[in-house]
């Protein structure tokens, strides 16, 4: 089981840069980039809800449950965009 994250889609959405996201949910660069590659294992709901403020989105535009197979293909398509 994995959760995707999507941030990067909603920031592109709403025209956002990270550094701009980050002064309005008050959060650093580096946790917030950690977070926008996929990397965390947890995320705080105050977090969470400051981020969905800040770029006007629910919880599910930004995680997502991918199935393991398709988290594979996801890595191999990402792979071959390079």
């Amino acid at each position: 089981m994995a959760i995707g994250v999507n941030l990067d889609v909603m920031m592109a959405k709403r025209k956002m840069s990270l550094s701009e996201l980050s002064s309005k949910v008050g959060i650093t660069l580096a946790n917030l980039s950690i977070l926008k590659t996929g990397k965390a294992r947890a995320i705080r709901f105050s977090t969470l809800e400051a981020i969905c403020e800040a770029l006007d989105c629910q919880p599910g535009d930004i995680l997502e449950y991918v199935p393991n197979k398709e988290k594979s293909k996801r890595k191999k398509q990402r792979g071959n965009d390079l």
